[in-house]
């Protein structure tokens, strides 16, 4: 027997795995209905029931494996079918999935994703993730889909644990017309209660991988959460993409019986790589007089519509003949920025007086998953400066933080630094007043005497904060060799000033400034995505024309 859950891959490790393997996005519903049965097995009694269900599901997995990435039994036509044998005859289909050669899934072991929408708290939610997932005593699945409704409490027994390696899809904006009722709430800053669902996905996987490491044999552990987002809403589907990042899966029911479109589905749910998104369809391949062409019909349309994706935003990138210069990580950067409404795009009007068609307030980066991605935002983007590092190696002894951001944007650089790259640094920082008990003074940590030291900070306006740092520690003995920030705005001072602040920084005090973004890759995160139509990049551009160097 094939056994997923023993493996030392993750479920959405496996997923990913399989998806490319077969390329193939789409997804098997096993769902035995009454109506779907051989006329009088329902009324022969259970057994006779039990028995066409499972040879209704044994057809269907015969003739589509090649093509499904994953199967998606629904948990509720099984105990339909009677108390006695409903959940057996569930567990017979699991069982003849796990079993399956190779020869007959194309290659991989097809992981299930068990529909229960489960909920509930405390040793409930414990017993119900032992029902699904134990191998002996329950029904020995990989995933399973569920409501967040309860909150983190309802969700960490099916992903931490000694259930670290399995995975959920957590209930964001459904199919059905209903799911407006609750979940497109406004709440704050004009978003929505499933675009703060989308934002949890993230959140709570971190949190779930903090808990629990993953036994994963990737070096990146994918996010133990996925978001089920109906393909009836392309919309909502494109906001649940935005708010939740390119990382996540979206499990996008509704393509066919239900009306969904499948274009405009792809187009609004798939990441950058054109992937992280399953299609489940059940009726469309049930009630076709071959399951297995049908299947392979929908794989292939599927990856019709993905082409026609992928191309559509090549092109956009190509626009004006400009090729993209931005890294993975500074993409990454920008994504979670907007999802967490650091950028936001509109019309602000800043100190200088100048109106910018965009904002980025650093402050806003407060949770724990944020700092986490901030950290290692910073960490790459030093590792990527062949000013910072040499021959392998980081040209600083000592990150130092100038109060007060700079204090906790320090430490988040050292941990990043060392749990990315090995980079094992010195941290220090300066208090704005002298203490005058204990150890005194205004410098606390690393002693940074006959050391190189790299100061990091959020952004450079006037350079005003950037130059007291480098004479403070010049005045300690230390020597500044660079200085690292967020974003560089890339613009003048001033009409009569060809120079921004970063560049009169690196000219006045000779030293590299470092951003993980300046306005040139936000530009080029624009021009590549199409969640943001032409009249934003016009702006940015027109800016950018007006007052960039």
């Amino acid at each position: 027997m094939v056994n997923q859950s023993s493996s030392s891959s993750s479920f959405f490790s496996t997923l990913q795995s399989r998806s490319q393997s077969i390329n193939s996005l789409l997804c098997v519903g096993l769902d035995p209905h009454r109506d779907e049965l051989p006329e009088g097995s329902w009324e022969a009694g259970e057994e006779k029931r039990c028995e066409a269900a499972f040879e209704f599901c044994r057809r269907i997995v015969d003739a589509t494996a090649p093509h499904t990435v994953a199967y998606k039994p629904n948990a509720a036509f099984f105990e339909a079918l009677g108390h006695s044998h409903g959940n057996t005859t569930l567990r017979r289909v699991i069982d003849y999935i796990h079993k399956l050669s190779p020869d007959a899934t194309g290659g991989d072991s097809i992981p299930i994703l068990l529909d229960v929408k489960r909920g509930d708290i405390g040793s409930t939610a414990q017993a119900y993730a032992d029902a699904c997932y134990e191998e002996s005593e329950g029904l020995g699945v990989e995933g399973v889909t569920l409501s967040p409704l309860m909150g983190w409490d309802s969700v960490q027994p099916f992903v931490t644990g000694k259930y670290a390696n399995k995975g959920a899809f957590i209930l964001c904006k459904t199919s059905n017309p209903g799911s407006n009722d609750l979940l497109a709430l406004p709440l704050y800053q004009q978003r929505t209660l499933f675009e703060k669902i989308a934002n949890l996905a993230n959140e709570w996987s971190a949190k779930a991988q903090s808990e629990s490491p993953s036994s994963d044999d990737d070096t990146v552990e994918p996010p133990r959460l996925g978001l089920v987002v109906g393909a009836t809403d392309p919309d909502a589907l494109s906001k649940a993409r935005k708010a939740a990042g390119s990382s996540i899966w979206l499990l996008a029911p509704g393509v066919g019986a239900q009306g969904g479109d499948l274009d405009a589905a792809c187009k609004a749910g798939l990441n950058d790589e054109g992937t992280g998104m399953l299609i489940p369809v059940s009726r469309g391949i049930s009630r076709a007089s071959d399951p297995g062409a049908e299947a392979k019909k929908l794989k292939e349309g599927i990856n019709e519509a993905r082409k026609s994706v992928l191309e559509k935003r090549g092109e956009k990138r190509k626009a004006d003949g400009v090729s993209s210069s931005i890294a993975p990580y500074q993409k990454e950067f920008l994504e979670f920025s907007l999802k967490e409404n650091v950028l936001r795009f509109g019309s602000f009007v800043l100190k200088s007086g100048r109106t910018s068609p965009y904002f980025f307030n650093a402050g806003l980066f407060s949770s724990g998953s944020a700092l986490h991605k901030l950290g290692k935002a910073y960490a790459a983007s030093i590792m990527a400066s062949d000013q910072l590092v040499k021959d392998g190696k980081v040209t600083f002894d000592v990150v130092f933080g100038p109060a007060y951001k700079g204090i906790s944007l320090g430490a988040l650089v050292c941990a990043a630094l060392y749990s990315d790259f090995g980079i094992d640094s010195g941290f220090a920082y300066n208090r704005k007043e002298a203490k005058d008990h204990g150890e005194g003074g205004i410098l606390v940590g690393a002693s940074m005497v006959d050391k190189r030291v790299l100061i990091v900070d959020d952004v450079i306006t006037a350079g005003t904060a950037i130059r007291e740092s480098y004479d403070m520690l010049k005045s300690t003995k230390a020597t500044p060799v660079g200085v690292s920030i967020a974003l560089d705005r890339a613009e003048k001072r001033s009409l009569d000033d060809p120079l921004s602040a970063v560049q009169a920084v690196a000219r006045d005090l000779e030293i590299p400034v470092v951003s993980i973004v300046a306005l040139p890759q936000l530009q080029d995160f624009l021009r590549e995505s199409l969640d943001y139509d032409e009249s934003v990049l016009k702006l940015v551009s027109e800016y950018r024309s007006q007052y960039g160097v």
